[in-house]
């Protein structure tokens, strides 16, 4: 990591590379999004040495952050990394103290615990709680999450049949298709996206010819 720091330091030096010296946080929030998602996909792809890269890139992200962070006295990669191992040791008693978790359901409790005592103090509102940044699915199932919105799939099949015609109703069946696939488990944006990447496979696959 060391050596990564090193070489993002040179390239935003004077006389280093001119597109990295005018990056801001700003300017870079696009990039993050996309090699976010970029290794999401290569999770679904299954090949180890794509995903290899595309963590590189998010790696890179985390880095190039960092250093701009630093020029401007703000924090270092060294508070970002105690910030997270810190997190991680508060955030696992169970592990690292006396505290106990039988199973996932309760680390789970517990981390949403400790997250809640953490920001005690530090109220924020609801739209400040879910990032605009997320995909719409993502958000809208981060949303009902918070609002303790649940549904199943006679909701689903309720909201398909009074939904109108319009763009409220699209909004309507997708918020409704989103609590479905909480409540069987499954992460709609996930889901979605690997349903686009299907189909994109198969429009690439090329035509049977006949002799």
């Amino acid at each position: 990591m060391q050596e990564l720091l090193d070489i993002m330091r040179r390239l935003r030096a004077p006389g280093g590379c001119p597109w990295d010296r005018e990056q801001t946080h700003e300017s870079l929030r696009p990039y993050l999004l996309e090699e976010a998602a970029e290794a999401a996909d290569a999770i679904s792809t299954g090949h180890p040495g794509e995903l290899r890269d595309e963590l590189g890139d998010v790696l890179l992200q985390v880095a190039f952050h960092s250093v701009i962070a630093q020029e401007g006295g703000r924090f270092s990669y060294e508070d970002v990394e105690r910030g997270i191992v810190d997190k991680l040791i508060r955030r696992h008693p169970h592990v690292f103290a006396d505290s106990a978790a039988l199973n996932s359901a309760q680390v789970v409790d517990n981390w949403q615990a400790i997250k809640a005592s953490e920001r005690a103090g530090r109220p924020r509102r609801a739209s400040e709680r879910v990032p605009t940044s997320l995909g719409a699915l993502a958000r809208e199932a981060q949303t009902q999450k918070l609002a303790g919105v649940t549904g199943d799939r006679e909701d689903l099949q309720r909201a398909l049949s009074a939904a109108p015609n319009s763009e409220e109703g699209v909004a309507q069946v997708l918020a409704a298709v989103v609590a479905w696939a909480r409540a069987v488990g499954a992460d709609p944006e996930v889901a979605l996206r690997a349903q686009t990447a299907r189909t994109l496979e198969a429009l690439d696959e090329p035509e049977a010819t006949g002799d």
